[in-house]
């Protein structure tokens, strides 16, 4: 987990719908006029104040994050689905590439496990001589926004939080007819970028100038009728000064997963063990430069 997951803010979370706000019929906004800004400030808020108790929760929960992304010619397009079932729980995380089917890394963390395994696709062979890896699970003190599942969203909410503390994000509140309530509002590609939502490289970051950082993204919460986190989604294609940044991430919250979700424990014939930090760094500084050198 060294390299891998390093070091967010743990924002809020899953808010309930105060009694003293407007409900709304379904299907229409809530309310309208200057108001709605307000409205759906406080329910940012609110739901930024109380995420990390959602996601801190030993409930099945199951999620499914697309991330896509492109500067000018080069495209980043995977999927992270997390699974975690048990209390204390068992967590999985896969990453998987939408390009090359052969581009993935699943992490399992069994549930009390002194380690974390990651399953290697055959892009990642090179690394290690067995299909499956372990290395010392360090993590359990940390708050839910340091494990790979959350990590993103946090980072999107995160965007959120930033940009309505600069005086602006809040958009729009509309009631569903399911009760559930969706959420809209305009971040800038300068507070994705400071949250790293998508951790761009420093060749990527050179093309992205101060003009291009102001443009808009536009974004969507779905909160469930009782008020807890069920998506997100960030879009925007900005273009200026010969250069073009496209964003698409959508997060979403699944059914709740059983034990069938998880793999087996691998057996320790099939498992090279990294025992120390030095051994942890230099597995991840190769994974760096392989994931780097693609697009």
């Amino acid at each position: 987990m060294t390299q891998r997951m390093r070091r967010l803010v743990a924002v809020g979370a899953v808010l309930a719908l105060a009694a003293g706000c407007a409900q709304g019929r379904a299907g229409t906004a809530v309310p309208d006029g200057d108001q709605a800004a307000e409205y759906v400030s406080a329910k940012f808020s609110a739901t930024l104040d109380r995420l990390d108790d959602d996601l801190s929760a030993n409930e099945p929960r199951k999620s499914v994050h697309d991330s896509f992304t492109r500067i000018d010619d080069k495209k980043s397009d995977h999927t992270l689905t997390a699974v975690q079932v048990g209390s204390p729980p068992s967590r999985l995380l896969k990453n998987h590439s939408n390009r090359d089917s052969e581009d993935y890394r699943d992490y399992f963390h069994p549930a009390g496990s002194d380690v974390e395994y990651t399953l290697l696709g055959p892009e990642y062979a090179s690394l290690a001589p067995t299909p499956w890896v372990s290395e010392p699970y360090t993590a359990g003190g940390l708050g839910p926004c340091a494990w790979g599942g959350y990590i993103t969203v946090c980072k999107m909410v995160g965007t959120v939080s930033q940009a309505l503390k600069r005086g602006h994000a809040a958009k729009q509140a509309k009631s569903l007819e399911d009760g559930s309530v969706e959420l809209t509002a305009e971040v800038t590609l300068r507070d994705f970028l400071d949250q790293r939502v998508v951790v761009f490289p420093d060749w990527a970051l050179e093309r992205i100038t101060d003009k291009m950082r102001d443009g808009v993204i536009d974004t969507r919460i779905r909160l469930d009728p009782e008020g807890k986190l069920e998506a997100i989604e960030m879009t925007g294609l900005i273009k200026a000064d010969g250069h073009e940044v496209e964003v698409n991430e959508h997060y979403q919250v699944l059914e709740p997963p059983t034990e069938n979700d998880l793999p087996d424990e691998p057996p320790p014939d099939e498992v090279t063990a990294l025992t120390t930090q030095a051994e942890v760094d230099d597995f991840y500084r190769r994974m760096d430069e392989i994931t780097s050198s693609g697009g």
